[in-house]
């Protein structure tokens, strides 16, 4: 039947969701043309609540498509079906994930009151502003290395909160070298004005004389390390974040920035349970 005539026809009977597999997630909040994502992600998408929270809304039976009660897990919804939640029309924001390379003398932050160059000045596709991006924590402005940027406001929570002990790799250089003793030290903890500090895992990197060191901590206190070294009486020459949540720079140069792939975000999601 030709398409204006599908058009004018009335709807005999309401439209279905379909099962789907997993690998049909992507990315995007919203499904677009005849693509079809997870009923869960769709609704989680919407930044009601995570993925394992839509199921239990699912089974019961507060969710509709298409005016159909939905108990089923798994099923697929697409960009024409009507989803409510507790008879609320949920649409999905459109979301983003940015990985950028952040170079030395640029402020984490979405502004800067008193004018200083941000992450976010160095953000300059044309269709990434004005969409709520900000960046994931803080890196202080001396620090360079990986720094997510979105506006996908229940992941970034998630991969701040301590609760899900987010791994994030550094390499330190000092001004001087890090004895045994005070490489131990580290291991063991030192007390901060904001409570003990850990790291999860620290060895000499080869060269630099001993100067340089990686690190692995799950917090993210304000200057953290910084703060640390200088509890052991080092001062920290360069600091570098060269992974995050299993992320890495690599093939991002300095200042430089690339959207994250389809997998490596729903990567995230699961890293933070949702």
């Amino acid at each position: 039947m030709p398409k204006s005539e599908r058009g004018h026809r009335k709807r005999a009977r309401k439209r279905r969701p379909t099962r789907g597999r997993r690998n049909s997630e992507r990315s995007d909040a919203s499904p677009k043309g005849d693509e079809r994502i997870r009923l869960n992600r769709f609704i989680a998408r919407a930044g009601i609540c995570s993925r394992r929270e839509a199921d239990e809304l699912i089974t019961r039976g507060v969710v509709t498509v298409n005016e159909s009660v939905m108990r089923t897990l798994g099923v697929t919804v697409g960009a024409s079906d009507e989803v409510f939640v507790r008879g609320k029309r949920i649409i999905p924001s459109k979301f983003e994930y940015l990985l950028l390379n952040k170079p030395s003398d640029i402020i984490t932050t979405a502004s800067d009151e008193k004018g200083r160059k941000t992450v976010m000045d160095l953000v300059s596709a044309e269709r990434l502003q004005d969409i709520g991006l900000f960046p994931v924590g803080r890196l202080d402005r001396h620090t360079t290395g990986i720094l997510l940027i979105t506006n996908d406001g229940m992941l970034a929570h998630r991969l701040t909160h301590p609760k899900f002990e987010v791994n994030k790799m550094y390499r330190v250089r000092s001004q001087s070298p890090l004895s045994e003793e005070q490489l131990n030290t580290l291991r063991a903890g030192v007390e901060l004005e904001d409570g003990p500090a850990t790291v999860d895992r620290i060895e000499v990197l080869p060269g630099e004389d001993g100067r340089e060191v990686g690190i692995s901590i799950h917090e993210g206190r304000n200057r953290q390390i910084r703060r640390m070294f200088e509890k052991i009486g080092h001062q920290v020459d360069k600091l570098e974040r060269v992974k995050y949540a299993g992320l890495t720079t690599n093939g991002v140069r300095r200042g430089k920035w690339r959207i994250l792939t389809e997998r490596e975000v729903l990567k995230l999601y699961r890293t933070v349970k949702l």
